[in-house]
């Protein structure tokens, strides 16, 4: 897709200050250009945060045309080189923080939260905190160890802008019973979402490996030498323009129903990274939620399967389509 043209991502080492930096580069096409440094670098990396790309930029780290630019606001041409230096990651410790999580449900072994839109799941570059596993740490105390002091308790993920179901371990054994059952894909994961475009089919399955973006690095795509991904549809209700449906995951690949929907041209809607960066409603982010989640209790035994409404944004926008 042309508005997100990457030129290259390359680690420099230049001392040992620069040492595993990343650099960057991008050219700003017409959809891009006016739009202010920081919307546009922050739209481009997702996994970054824009407050911390507005550090990046106020301390000289951001280059246009070969010149450093330090002003946030400084507004982009059609044309330009855009460079970005991201300093290398300092590894920190989860601290505990106390804010408010939608708990559906939790035992001695495990959680279940109904995570918000927004919301990045375990600290990283830029999210330091605020996550929700700083938010966990604070409830439970303690969480599973196995993934480290950055991620502790955390089996799976789900994207910062999609809303939903996600389980954390808060037991070793809780922990290593999920990830096996992540690992078979014995997992019930089931998505609401919206789409562009209108789907021929009431159901349909997409198989297509998934990996690595040849031309963008930033983003997956259906490639040849991919891992095998496989996502089932269902057609919920059919708007003048848009789908709402339904997806259940048979594997579990980073993005894969963002991409496997844009493989077939159908991005979501609000999705600016896999659709078009004009978007018809305003959004944070894609329109998707993972609405189900089901699993074998790894210490009792049990079946387990629960399920949360779509956010309040979600259901206005679904009121707002044509029918």
């Amino acid at each position: 897709m042309q508005r997100k043209d990457l030129l290259r991502m390359m680690p420099r080492k230049a001392g040992p200050a620069m040492e595993d930096s990343s650099v960057f580069s991008f050219v700003i096409d017409e959809e891009q250009g006016q739009q202010r440094a920081d919307l546009v670098l922050a739209a481009l990396l997702e996994d970054v945060s824009r407050s911390y790309i507005q550090k990046l930029i106020a301390g000289g780290n951001m280059k246009i045309d070969g010149v450093p630019a330090a002003s946030k606001k400084v507004l982009l041409r059609a044309g330009q080189a855009v460079e970005l230096t991201i300093p290398p990651a300092v590894p920190c410790e989860a601290q505990p923080e106390d804010f408010p999580l939608d708990i559906i449900y939790e035992d001695d072994d495990l959680i279940v939260i109904n995570k918000p839109k927004g919301m990045v799941v375990h600290p990283a570059a830029g999210n330091i905190s605020g996550t929700l596993v700083n938010a966990l740490l604070f409830h439970c105390g303690s969480l599973s160890a196995i993934n480290g002091v950055e991620r502790p308790g955390i089996v799976h993920r789900i994207d910062k802008d999609t809303s939903g179901l996600l389980v954390a371990a808060k037991s070793d054994a809780a922990h290593r019973g999920l990830s096996a059952q992540f690992a078979e894909h014995s997992i019930t994961r089931l998505y609401r979402g919206v789409c562009f475009f209108g789907l021929n089919e009431d159901s349909m399955t997409i198989d297509a490996p998934i990996g690595r973006d040849p031309k963008n690095r930033l983003r997956n795509a259906v490639v040849p030498d991919g891992r095998h991904a496989v996502t089932h549809i269902k057609v919920l209700k059919r708007y003048k323009g848009f789908t709402e449906f339904s997806a259940k995951l048979e594997t579990g690949r980073t993005h894969q129903i963002r991409v496997h929907m844009a493989h077939i041209n159908r991005p979501l809607l609000g999705d600016e990274l896999y659709g078009p960066a004009r978007q018809p409603y305003k959004t944070e982010g894609q329109m998707l939620h993972a609405g189900t989640l089901g699993f074998v209790h790894p210490v009792t035994g049990q079946y387990m399967e629960f399920s949360a409404q779509p956010p309040a944004e979600y259901l206005n926008v679904l009121q707002k389509l044509p029918e």
